[in-house]
């Protein structure tokens, strides 16, 4: 019997997970649902030296990393790796894993939620009404399918929602900061094209070095006057400063957020804004998706610890 740690849960309980660890023989151990930063997780590591670690949204340091006798993979309970120092993990030798493709149908739904959320005055008017306002003539609304959507990353998610966007009746744009995938349905553009001809902006990006305040000031400053901007990726990938000025300034129409720079704690400036509609960052999930996430990144762990290969390896070890 080894341990293994999970640092947090999104979720009720950990009964999937602990179904499939325990049922492989192994004992697991959770911290507290709510992610904890990286100084508890250290202290969790320290406590009970598990030979795995799956982690939500606790941030799994390299001293973390470093601390257990002996780790044999960290296991993301979703898709981005931000939270995980995936190198320290390369350099003891174990591997990093995640579940890429669990809430594809999810996040495109959520997306094209709030773009038409927007385009129909749905949250606008069902805040109105509630207020005792009971104004038609005063809609200002869109016909989406004369529109234009940029997908700014066109992974596994943004192809998703540029399928259906485009069938919709959208022109769909899309432009992504590495290869492209072989067939993508959108017609690729140059960054300033996309911000330039995009009615809705939709961000589809992994957190990284390079795109950290990808959309900052200089991208806002070109973007078509009066789109609407959606972000369901990372926070920190949208300047948010940056952004309230831009709502300020009337260069954008208003912002669908699921992830904001600062969450769970967002800047009011611009989450309170009636331009704005925020949801906290829910976009992955439904019934469906975190059944399937809980289950193979269990599953994923039973494996390596039994001595295969991943599924889904996020580093290369020797």
């Amino acid at each position: 019997m080894v341990t293994v740690l999970q640092t947090d849960f999104a979720w009720p309980d950990v009964s999937i997970e602990r179904t499939v660890i325990e049922g492989a023989g192994h004992r697991l151990v959770t911290g507290p649902s709510e992610p904890s930063p990286a100084a508890a997780v250290e202290a969790l590591v320290a406590e009970h030296d598990p030979v795995a670690i799956l982690t939500c949204w606790a941030q799994v340091s390299a001293e973390a990393i470093r601390r257990p006798t002996t780790l044999k993979v960290v296991q993301r309970l979703g898709v981005g790796l931000d939270n995980i120092a995936v190198d320290a993990a390369t350099a003891r030798g174990a591997w990093v894993t995640n579940v890429p493709d669990y809430c594809v149908e999810e996040v495109s739904d959520h997306a094209v939620a709030m773009a038409y959320g927007w385009l129909r005055g749905v949250v606008h008017f069902d805040r109105a009404v509630k207020g005792g306002q009971w104004e038609p003539a005063g809609a200002r609304l869109r016909r989406g399918a004369i529109l234009t959507a940029g997908i700014l990353g066109i992974g596994r998610i943004g192809r998703a929602t540029a399928r259906k966007l485009a069938a919709l009746g959208m022109t769909v744009l899309g432009h992504d900061i590495s290869a492209w995938p072989e067939s993508v349905p959108a017609r690729t553009v140059g960054l300033e094209e996309l911000a330039a001809q995009s009615d809705i902006i939709v961000v589809h990006l992994p957190l990284t070095d390079e795109t950290h305040h990808l959309v900052d000031a200089a991208f806002l400053a070109g973007v078509k006057p009066g789109a609407f901007l959606i972000n369901v990726s990372r926070g920190p990938v949208v300047d948010s400063d940056a952004l309230v000025a831009a709502l300020e300034a009337g260069r954008l129409a208003g912002a669908g957020l699921d992830v904001v720079e600062g969450e769970p704690s967002p800047p009011a400036a611009l989450v309170a804004r009636a331009d704005v509609i925020a949801t906290p960052h829910v976009a992955f999930s439904s019934d469906a998706s975190l059944a399937e996430l809980r289950q193979r990144g269990a599953e994923e762990v039973v494996r390596v610890l039994a001595g295969g290969a991943p599924e889904n390896p996020c580093n290369r070890i020797a």
